[in-house]
């Protein structure tokens, strides 16, 4: 094992930055407990809903939906990690990204973040904000940001 960190968090989307993530944690930390962790943002789909927000059911494929798409990125940060011969565990939460990925980080004790940056610059990044910043500022262990 290249660290030392024995619990590793991976918080995955379905970017190929966070794939690459996935990737650097299973190869330079194998023998880690290795995390892969997807925030399901509620409220950003709350301000992505359709105009039929009202019609009965809605919220509940709403939420499956979100809970189908976050199933497919926890296994394709499986499979990312088995391409290198790592076997990791996954969990998914809801929330805001930056704030549930440090909660969960300080509840589970974990010793190391790897999360991928976007690459946001300029406006962008100050309307959208920075996931990996929040993070790096508020993690209670440390961050390594893979671009």
């Amino acid at each position: 094992m290249t660290g030392t960190a024995r619990t590793v968090l991976v918080p995955v989307d379905d970017s190929e930055r966070s794939t690459a993530a996935v990737r650097y944690a299973a190869t330079h930390h194998p023998e880690a407990d290795i995390v892969a962790l997807h925030v399901v943002d509620v409220v950003s789909a709350i301000h992505g809903a359709d105009p039929e927000v009202t019609a009965p059911g809605y919220w509940e494929r709403l939420y499956e939906a979100a809970e189908e798409a976050a199933d497919a990125v926890l296994d394709a940060a499986r499979e990312a990690a088995a391409d290198v011969g790592v076997e990791i565990r996954t969990d998914r939460v809801n929330g805001r990204a930056s704030r549930r990925i440090v909660e969960y980080a300080a509840e589970h004790d974990v010793d190391e973040v790897v999360l991928a940056s976007h690459g946001r610059t300029g406006v962008s990044r100050i309307l959208l904000g920075s996931v990996a910043e929040e993070v790096v500022r508020r993690a209670p262990c440390p961050v390594t940001v893979v671009r």
